[in-house]
């Protein structure tokens, strides 16, 4: 039921015009499913992440040769040997990056990611739970940041409105599992089990959504993003 769940995904995605690169699974790579902790990707640049679980590297490598394979853009490493830092604490906003400081992603990870993006400013966030940033914070759409409310959660978005560039919006659910949405072209991908969450998504939101269960994939903390690596393709194509 979870590959089917994982072909649901892939296939909505497709449905919205999106070129989907699929990667093998790996029975021997228990997180593998999580390939946004991988790379970190805008203006046409791929940053190569650094899990802090050495037994990753596979993983890591596998996503490098794939966008160097696939894609073709610029690639960034992470030069520091003390920094740790897992796309999954990673928001990016459009404007600006926020990174989650937790087990999983330190501040010298947050300043190898600032280096390698100069043009927006990178601002590090205490996480409070113990999942990734974005398992309860996510972006639903261009300016509008999705929260569960969480204390914790709840905790990190105040953190963010005070050190943020911009103001955003915010739709605040009523389950953890249902603040992790994914926007792509256009539309806002939200996770069908959670009806109170869905309420707030139906009064908020304007735009095209698309719901889709996690059901199966939950059990291991997968969410929306967690499944992909959104790239935008480069103006030649």
């Amino acid at each position: 039921m979870a590959k089917r769940e994982h072909s649901a995904y892939c296939s909505v995605l497709r449905d919205l015009n999106i070129d989907v690169i699929e990667l093998p699974s790996d029975e021997l790579s228990p997180e593998c499913p999580f390939v946004n902790d991988l790379a970190v990707v805008t203006n046409g640049t791929a940053f190569i992440c650094k899990p802090a679980s050495r037994q990753r590297l596979k993983e890591v490598e596998l996503i490098r040769k794939t966008i160097e394979r696939e894609i073709g853009i610029r690639i960034e490493e992470v030069e520091d040997p003390t920094a740790t830092i897992e796309g999954g604490d990673v928001l990016f906003t459009g404007d600006e990056f926020f990174v989650g400081i937790s087990p999983r992603t330190n501040e010298a990870g947050a300043r190898a990611l600032a280096r390698v993006f100069p043009e927006f400013p990178t601002i590090p966030i205490k996480v409070m739970c113990k999942e990734p940033m974005k398992s309860v914070i996510s972006m639903a759409g261009p300016g509008i940041i999705c929260v569960s409310n969480s204390k914790e959660a709840q905790l990190m978005k105040r953190e963010i409105e005070r050190e943020a560039t911009r103001q955003y919006q915010t739709v605040t659910v009523h389950d953890d599992r249902a603040a992790n949405c994914l926007y792509a072209n256009k539309t806002l991908i939200h996770r069908s089990e959670f009806p109170q969450s869905k309420l707030e998504f139906v009064r908020k939101i304007d735009f095209p959504r698309i719901e889709l269960p996690l059901t199966h994939l939950s059990p291991v903390n997968v969410g929306l993003t967690s499944l992909s690596i959104m790239i935008e393709k480069p103006k030649c194509f």
